[in-house]
C-alpha cells in the first residue's frame, strides 16, 4: 500500500488541492481511489475554468483584431475584412490547440521527433487546405466572384499562412517556455527535497554517532569506578567527582556545534587524571597544549576519543604505559597528536571508537581536515590537523 502526493497542476494547471493518491494492488490489479480535500471541489473547478475560458477569449479576440489590421491593408471595406478574419479564426485556433496541446506535450518533448515531424506535416496540410477555402469564401460569398473586391492581402495564400503560422508559433513559444519554467521549478522543489531529506539523513547518522562514541566512553570510566568502589579505594570520590564535570560536559555541552577548544582541554585533563588514578604507578602521561587560541572552538568531544583510545588499546611496555598528547595551532591550522605505546595487534582491535570517530570527523569537516594513523609493533600514533580555523570557528 502506498501514499502518493498528487500536484495538481499536472491535471488542471494548478488551482486546486488534491489531497492523494491511494493505491493499492491486488490479484494484478491496481485500484485507485482520488480523496479530494475540499468539499466545494466542483466550486473550483468551474470557477478555474471560467477564468481560462475569459483569459483565452480575451487572447483570441486580441488575434481577431491582428487579423482585421493586417488583412484591412490596402482594404477600405471593412465588412468584408472583418468576416473574413471571423472565417479564418477556427482554423487558427484549431491549428493553435492541436500544437500546444497534443503535438508539443506528447511527441516534441517526449523526444519522439520523427512523430512530431509527421504529425506536424499533416497538421500543415490540413490548415493549408483550410485556408485555400477561406480564400474561396472571401472570393466566392464575400466578394460576389469579383476579384478586385477582395481585400488586398487575402487574395495570397502566402500571407494568410504567414499570418496563421505566426500566431501558432508565437502561442507555441509561450507553450513552451511556460513548461520550462514549470519544469525547472519542479526540479528545484525535487533537488531541495532531495538536499532536505539529506541533511536529515547527515544528522540522524551524526547522532547515531554520538550515542556509539559517548556510551562507549562512559562505560570504560564507570567499569573503573566499579573496580575501585569494589576495593572501597579512597581515590573513589575523587574519580566521583572528575566523572561529574565530565558528564556535565557530555550532557549540557555536546549538543552544541562547536565548544572552546580550552573547554575540551580541561576535560581531557579531567580524563587523565581519573586514568592516573586507575594506573597508579604504571602510567606516563606528557600533556603539551601551549600557543592556544582562546577564542578557537571545535566540534565537542572531537579530542576525548582518542584520549580514551590511547588508554583503553595502549599497552604497558617496561612496566609503563606512556602516553604523549599534543596540542598547538597556529593561524591557519590545529595540530593534535597523540602517541601511545601498543602491542603488536592494537591497530587491528582498537575497536568502534576510532571508526565512529573518523565518519564523525568526516561529517562535520569534510576536506578541512587530514587524519594520518601509524602503527608499529611498539607505538600508536595519531596525527589530525583542522584546517582553516576560521571555518571551524563560523
Amino acid at each position: 500500500m502506498t501514499f502518493l502526493s498528487l500536484d495538481l497542476t499536472k491535471m488542471l494547471n494548478p488551482v486546486l488541492n488534491w489531497s492523494f493518491i491511494y493505491k493499492t494492488k491486488k490479484a494484478h490489479k491496481k485500484t485507485v481511489i482520488l480523496y479530494l480535500s475540499s468539499p466545494s471541489f466542483m466550486k473550483h473547478v468551474l470557477l478555474h475554468m471560467g477564468i481560462k475560458c475569459i483569459k483565452h477569449t480575451l487572447f483570441w479576440g486580441l488575434i481577431l483584431l491582428f487579423y482585421t489590421y493586417f488583412f484591412g491593408v490596402n482594404s477600405a471595406n471593412f465588412n468584408y475584412v472583418l468576416s473574413f478574419s471571423v472565417f479564418l479564426m477556427p482554423i487558427t485556433i484549431g491549428t493553435t490547440y492541436v500544437f500546444i496541446y497534443k503535438l508539443i506535450p506528447e511527441y516534441l518533448l517526449k523526444k519522439q521527433f520523427v512523430r512530431f515531424s509527421i504529425y506536424s506535416a499533416y497538421t500543415f496540410i490540413i490548415s493549408t487546405y483550410l485556408i485555400v477555402l477561406s480564400i474561396f469564401y472571401g472570393l466566392i460569398y464575400l466578394s460576389k466572384l469579383d476579384y478586385e473586391a477582395m481585400a488586398p492581402v487575402s487574395r495570397s495564400l502566402f500571407f494568410i499562412i504567414i499570418a496563421v503560422y505566426l500566431v501558432v508559433i508565437i502561442v507555441s513559444g509561450f507553450k513552451l517556455l511556460m513548461l520550462y519554467l514549470r519544469h525547472v521549478e519542479t526540479a528545484t522543489q525535487l533537488e531541495n527535497k532531495i538536499l532536505e531529506a539529506q541533511l536529515k539523513l547527515k544528522e540522524q547518522e551524526l547522532n547515531y554517532l554520538k550515542m556509539q562514541i559517548h556510551p562507549h566512553f562512559l562505560f570504560n570510566t564507570l567499569n573503573t569506578m566499579y573496580g575501585f568502589a569494589l576495593k572501597k579505594a579512597d581515590e573513589t570520590p575523587e574519580m566521583i567527582l572528575k566523572l561529574s564535570n565530565l558528564l556535565d560536559y557530555l550532557l549540557y555541552q555536546i549538543d552544541k556545534p562547536f565548544v572552546l577548544l580550552s573547554d575540551e582541554i580541561a576535560h581531557i585533563k579531567d580524563y587523565i587524571e581519573l586514568e592516573k588514578i586507575r594506573f597508579n604507578e604504571t602510567l606516563d602521561v606528557t600533556f603539551n597544549s601551549n600557543t592556544i587560541d582562546p577564542e578557537l572552538k571545535i566540534a565537542p568531544m572531537l579530542l576525548l576519543p582518542f584520549v580514551e583510545n590511547s588508554f583503553k588499546h595502549g599497552a604497558i611496555r617496561n612496566g609503563k604505559l606512556t602516553i604523549e598528547i599534543t596540542i598547538h595551532c597556529d593561524s591557519q591550522n590545529l595540530y593534535f597528536k597523540i602517541v601511545n605505546t601498543c602491542s603488536d595487534d592494537t591497530e587491528r582491535h582498537h575497536g568502534i571508537g576510532l571508526t565512529n570517530i573518523k565518519k564523525r570527523l568526516a561529517h562535520l569537516y569534510k576536506e578541512k581536515y587530514v587524519l594520518d594513523i601509524e602503527a608499529t609493533p611498539t607505538d600508536f600514533t595519531v596525527h589530525l590537523t583542522l584546517k582553516t580555523l576560521s571555518y571551524f570557528e563560523s
